[in-house]
């Protein structure tokens, strides 16, 4: 039967998991599968793989024939070079021992340039953050000026009306101390002479010796 290494989604929706399987090519996608030999997660940055190495070689030497996935999954683990080493063995183009060197070189510079790749990418993540950064600090300083400046305006709009407000009230005052009326003063009374009552004689005024 023509047996094939496909993926089984798996996850929510707009986060998707997949379930790396040998199934047969009849079956449906999801459907049943004979034996599950990793795992792949696209959400992920950078994306997981979690496969058995020695399962996925051995189902390609029988004929499992991978989905482009999935191909693109073996060779980046690896399995596709080793499956080509290893046909090379077998047709006596060099030695095992120098095939395991081989894919042990392989294996080493594709760590390198992942570890590269990893370095610059988190390089490249701390610059944009470093200008994510700079430019909230220029966003708020322009606030901050912004802020002090209507501030000043205010305070300095509020001295204007205070300043209004004092030089009509003193206006005021003037123009109600201008329209009071003058104060008379009291003029001294002249005390009246007492008249006799009538029958009563005159009370004759003291001579001067």
């Amino acid at each position: 039967m023509p047996t094939k290494i496909r993926l089984q989604r798996f996850g929510k929706k707009g986060r998707p998991f997949y379930h790396i399987v040998i199934a047969d090519g009849r079956a449906p996608r999801d459907g049943r599968f004979i034996e599950k030999i990793g795992t792949y997660n696209p959400v992920a940055k950078p994306a997981e793989i979690n496969l058995d190495f020695e399962k996925a070689y051995s189902w390609l030497t029988k004929g499992a024939s991978p989905t482009p996935t999935v191909k693109s999954i073996l060779s980046h683990e690896g399995v596709l070079f080793y499956n080509h080493l290893m046909k090379g063995v077998a047709k006596n183009a060099f030695t095992k021992e120098m095939a395991e060197v081989r894919f042990n070189e392989w294996k080493e510079k594709k760590e390198a340039r992942l570890s590269s790749v990893a370095k610059s990418e988190l390089q490249q993540e701390r610059e944009e953050q470093k200008k994510r950064l700079e430019e909230e600090v220029k966003i708020n300083e322009a606030r901050a000026a912004e802020i002090a400046k209507r501030r000043q305006q205010e305070v300095a709009q509020s001295e204007e009306e205070s300043a209004s407000e004092e030089a009509e009230s003193q206006a005021a005052d003037q123009e109600t101390a201008s329209e009071q009326p003058a104060v008379e003063e009291p003029q001294a009374e002249t005390p009246a002479k007492e008249e006799p009552a009538a029958g009563e004689p005159a009370k004759e005024e003291p001579k001067a010796e």
